[in-house]
């Protein structure tokens, strides 16, 4: 009876599911599944985890502001892009995956893939921990997921304790994949559990760094022997990301997209950057500006380009939209079903944590090497991408072109100073996310401060003070009902009391 109410769970859980673990392929079968499978559940599990959470081109353009990489052309302001949001609370959604992850391990029980599904487990629950963290900051952890044992209002675990746990989570996670098997329903690495493994580690140096503030001896250590045992991604090929494709139930979500690819314009932010180094993404990333081609400029004229100030008045932009001042959005961003992949952690970010933490003397190796390698890894990216092919404005990304990059500007400034070095690393590991709609790396922003985002009290919709940035989101509403006590404690104890989007986590402090 205990295994029938297992599979009963388990299908209501999996109401659309079919036995099918590509991406592109799942929910079109219509056929109701009388068996549950372990890799049926990691199917629906990752879809549910990594796919936008809305698939249209509005929420999936809006989910791309926050991190100054475009910007909406609209007379209405969208709040993403003057600091607020239309819903400014996180959430604990994600925690509600806990039980059809419990099921999936349990229906993998004496499988020869048994521990790599031990390890998938444990990979999400510290991955979405450290989503919430980030958001919120005392979450509950420990206690997450444990409604079938009686704990129905967990407690909120300390900020710092999270990260620990976290971080033991993808430790005991890398070594279930060391010890497991490939395995099938894998929609993100084709259940290649070296991959898997890699990751894990990888994953450790994220998140040790994103503490840097706090980071003890202790930690630092792990960060260099995680260096130094070198099991880590070594190129594209391990970048964890979703793939679209052709099939209607995964399509790119702006595919389709052009009565609202005109209204989104590249930021000033971007386009000078690349301007700056010559970069040849901006012409992936772009199109040219109407005003400057009638001027005489040529689609492959690196000033043919010109970004949007983001901190500008809603109203203004849009005027200046109908003039054709700005460079909108890339029309390959609309044409394409399958477009660019829904990137999570790429070889390249890899790189630049490494090349951050030689220069933070934590480990020692060669800085340059490190970022330029990063660097190479994503031009290498974007000059492979199918959905690239045919929107480079004549100035594709070449073998070549990539050989020569590192002159002038893009130069690793190894006779500059360590700040003129780190600044060059945290703006290319910023660039990864160009228009992904990924949850982006704000935390990083306000770790480092960098790249420098406009803000104008003029036009900040921060509701609590317009001159600074939000450090975080505010509770979700329910667990004033839900949870009451243990979310009083918790903001009492991290914020005096008040719940605000500009309060400061412990990890920021």
């Amino acid at each position: 009876m205990k295994n029938l109410k297992y599979i009963i769970l388990a299908v209501l859980s999996l109401s659309i599911a079919s036995s099918c673990s590509k991406f592109e392929d799942f929910n079109t079968n219509p056929d109701v599944p009388t068996t549950v499978s372990p890799d049926m559940l990691a199917t629906q599990i990752l879809k549910d985890t990594y796919r936008f959470w809305n698939p249209n081109q509005y929420d999936f353009s809006t989910a791309n502001l926050w991190c100054k990489h475009t910007a909406i052309l609209q007379t209405n302001p969208n709040p993403y892009q003057y600091y607020y949001s239309y819903w400014p609370y996180g959430g604990f959604d994600s925690y509600k995956k806990l039980t059809d992850l419990k099921r999936m391990v349990e229906f993998a029980k004496g499988s020869q893939a048994e521990s790599s599904f031990q390890g998938l487990a444990l990979f999400l629950k510290a991955s979405y921990g450290l989503g919430m963290t980030l958001d919120m900051g005392d979450v509950p952890y420990s206690e997450a997921g444990k409604a079938e044992e009686g704990i129905t209002k967990p407690k909120y675990d300390k900020q710092a304790d999270v990260f620990v746990e976290v971080l033991a989570d993808f430790k005991a996670a890398e070594e279930l994949f060391a010890a497991g098997k490939n395995f099938d329903g894998d929609i993100m690495l084709g259940g290649d559990a070296t991959k898997w493994r890699k990751l894990c580690n990888a994953m450790q140096l994220k998140v040790l760094q994103t503490i840097s503030k706090k980071i003890t001896a202790e930690q630092k250590n792990r960060f260099v022997a995680i260096v130094t045992a070198n099991n880590l991604m070594t190129g594209n090929d391990d970048n964890f990301q979703l793939q679209y494709s052709e099939n209607s139930n995964s399509t790119h979500p702006f595919w389709n997209g052009e009565d609202m690819r005109i209204y989104v314009g590249v930021s000033n932010l971007v386009v000078d950057e690349l301007k700056r180094l010559k970069d040849r993404r901006l012409f992936y990333f772009a199109e040219p500006a109407e005003s400057l081609i009638a001027g005489g400029k040529l689609e492959s004229d690196f000033d043919a380009y010109e970004g949007v100030p983001t901190e500008v008045s809603a109203e203004q932009l849009a005027l200046n939209n109908q003039s054709g001042k700005y460079s909108l959005l890339n029309k390959r961003y609309v044409q394409n079903k399958a477009g660019d992949p829904m990137i999570k952690f790429t070889y390249a970010e890899q790189c630049f944590i490494i090349a951050e933490s030689i220069e933070e003397g934590w480990v020692t190796g060669n800085a340059k090497d490190y970022y330029e390698n990063g660097v190479k890894a994503m031009l290498r990216y974007y000059m492979n991408l199918p959905s690239a092919a045919s929107g480079t404005h004549g100035m594709a990304i070449t073998q070549a072109y990539i050989d020569n990059y590192f002159t002038g500007a893009a130069a690793y400034a190894t006779n500059g100073t360590k700040t003129d070095r780190l600044h060059q690393i945290w703006k290319q590991r910023w660039l990864i996310d160009f228009f992904q709609g990924n949850g982006l790396n704000y935390s990083e922003f306000l770790r480092t401060g960098y790249p420098e985002f406009p803000l104008d009290p003029a036009t900040s919709m921060n509701p609590d003070d317009k001159k600074i940035y939000p450090k975080r989101w505010k509770y979700p509403t329910s667990e004033q009902v839900t949870n009451p006590e243990n979310y009083q404690k918790a903001i009492d104890d991290q914020f005096g009391g008040y719940d605000g989007i500009n309060e400061i986590p412990w990890w920021l402090k």
